[in-house]
């Protein structure tokens, strides 16, 4: 399946426009500035249109921050899809910084590395996170600390939502489910067979994978953004993560049953990186 022609062309912008943008963030992230923050989200939505990709988001982003988005993940295309929507950093394993290019983009991110196996190192791992909610920033964490095959959600790991419990400025921390479904390739119905494609898990090798995506045509992914919720609603950290669980599951399930119809937003403005979006989510993406 798919055009290996599509897949070099595309390959070809999507690494001109990351050699571009490269230098710009480097400087922006050395000289701490408010565009380090704001450049991911323009860089990431242009990503989108590179690669075949279309966004559509329902729900509203919890706003302002900090907020502690919670998501289920089943492709390191999910990065880009919610960077495209969302201003922030991400926390991923810490072999993800060894990478090649993609190590380097998630650094530029500023994104917390954590070793999810190394109990001694989850309370300096929470301090960090803490930390940076602290400052106003918003983080994205992927609870099952893999990837899935895109169809359930996988089991969280509720250790790193303890910092969910920790007063921040005198008050919890919004802690926000997101759901991400890749539904449709070229307008049609996506199944089980065709989910793979874009699902990355197991032991399937990174840049074949790649090369497979990018040489399809155009896939929709659907973004929920459910209702944001504190741990002060909820009797301890592992009700917390069940709920977000729960309702990760039924936005994945509603959307791959084609039921998410309702509630679907307008196409964004052409914006820059000076004002990236912060309200209403929308749909965003398609070349």
């Amino acid at each position: 399946m798919g055009s290996s022609l599509r897949a070099a062309l595309r390959l070809f912008f999507y690494l001109g426009w990351t050699g571009l943008l490269l230098p710009v963030q480097i400087a922006a992230v050395a000289l701490s500035l408010p565009l380090a923050v704001r450049l991911p989200v323009f860089y990431h939505r242009r990503c989108l249109r590179l690669i075949g990709m279309e966004v559509v988001a329902r729900g509203k982003m919890a706003a302002p921050g900090p907020v502690l988005f919670v998501c289920n993940h089943s492709s390191y295309l999910d990065i880009t899809v919610l960077g495209s929507l969302i201003p922030g950093s991400f926390v991923a394993k810490r072999e993800v910084a060894g990478w090649p290019l993609f190590g380097l983009l998630a650094k530029l991110q500023r994104t917390v590395f954590v070793d999810r196996g190394a109990r001694r190192q989850v309370a300096a791992q929470r301090s960090e996170i803490a930390g940076r909610l602290m400052r106003g920033e918003n983080l994205i964490l992927f609870p099952e600390g893999t990837s899935g095959d895109g169809a359930r959600v996988l089991p969280f790991k509720s250790a790193l939502l303890a910092v969910a419990e920790e007063q921040i400025r005198g008050r919890f921390p919004v802690v926000q489910p997101v759901s991400i479904a890749y539904t449709r390739l070229d307008g049609m119905p996506m199944g089980r067979a065709l989910r793979p494609f874009f699902a990355w898990y197991g032991d399937m090798v990174l840049f074949p994978h790649l090369w497979k995506v990018l040489g399809l045509g155009i896939v929709t992914v659907e973004v929920g953004f459910h209702d944001p919720v504190t741990a002060a609603q909820y009797a301890s950290r592992k009700a917390l993560s069940d709920h977000c669980r729960r309702v990760i599951a039924d936005g994945i399930a509603t959307a791959l049953a084609g039921r998410a119809t309702e509630g679907a937003l307008p196409e964004p403005q052409e914006e820059s990186p000076e004002s990236p979006e912060t309200g209403p989510v929308a749909a965003a993406g398609r070349p």
